[in-house]
């Protein structure tokens, strides 16, 4: 006999989980090997939302077939993930100190085998295609499961993730939703400098998307727009505007944050800036 899932679990407040994400991403980051600092701070709200207010899961059971998925596209935030993951209760903090050690399933783009991860990511572009085929499956099987995938903005030149939606709006599938991380950078600069995406809002309703837009670092904004309903046969766009390196005055917003090894002082004024704010 196997059991349901149902709301999510109150893990505490989203803005406290967000805040203990960012720590552990971090953390990571002042590792021998650093890591992708900028895209996974940006992340930090939309994770923390996902996980304590949105997700039905059971992190002792995180193959249950009934569960909803995440697939993290844009698997440079994979460092957000594992931390996000580890305060949902799927693994131990303690696992975190495998990250970059030889053999280790805890690498710089998320591997499948660690509790929660739904995709191995590193070539961008293929997390919407995979739950279109979700959310046909999920149809198929009757089931009253969602499928949430979360995009970088930079990830949106890539032609297969317009391919995706357009399938998506064509399938009527409105069990899938994509969450895009609207922080306006990407590795070798502006998204707009290099291959313009606005506007946004509109590409998205052209292609037969449901649009909301959302400061990604309110978790009020977030949580409303990603527990309203779904227009009935269409999928639903999440842009949630957000600032690479988010918390870090001292790499907000700049390309070079992109991957970061932080060096002993970095890390601690890193730490002591994210506490600074979190008592602000």
């Amino acid at each position: 006999m196997t059991t349901t899932i149902g709301a999510p679990q109150d893990l505490g407040t989203a803005a406290g989980t967000a805040a203990r994400i960012r720590e552990h991403i971090v953390n990571l980051c002042a590792s021998p090997e650093g890591g992708h600092l900028g895209g996974s701070m940006s992340l930090a709200e939309i994770l923390a939302t996902l996980y304590t207010r949105v997700l039905r899961v059971d992190p002792s059971r995180p193959g249950a077939v009934e569960r909803d998925i995440l697939l993290l596209s844009k698997g440079h935030g994979g460092l957000a993930l594992y931390a996000a993951l580890t305060e949902a209760g799927f693994f131990p903090a303690t696992r975190l100190n495998e990250y970059a050690q030889p053999g280790s399933e805890f690498m710089a783009h998320p591997h499948a085998e660690i509790p929660g991860v739904e995709m191995p990511s590193g070539s961008l572009g293929h997390g919407l295609a995979l739950a279109v085929g979700f959310g046909l499956g999920f149809r198929l099987d009757g089931a009253d499961r969602r499928c949430f995938v979360v995009m970088g903005d930079g990830e949106l030149q890539e032609g297969s993730v317009w391919e995706a939606a357009s399938v998506a709006a064509a399938q009527r599938l409105d069990s899938v939703v994509a969450i895009v991380d609207r922080n306006r950078l990407q590795i070798t600069g502006g998204t707009e400098t290099i291959d313009a995406l606005e506007p946004l809002a509109d590409r998205w309703s052209a292609f037969g998307w449901s649009v909301r837009e959302v400061d990604g670092h309110s978790v009020e904004e977030l949580e409303a727009a990603l527990t309203e309903p779904p227009v009935p046969g269409r999928p639903t766009v999440v842009i949630a505007r957000t600032v690479k390196g988010k918390g870090i005055p001292f790499v907000e917003d700049q390309p070079r944050s992109h991957y970061a090894k932080l060096g002993e002082r970095q890390h601690a004024k890193a730490l002591a800036a994210l506490r600074r704010g979190a008592v602000s």
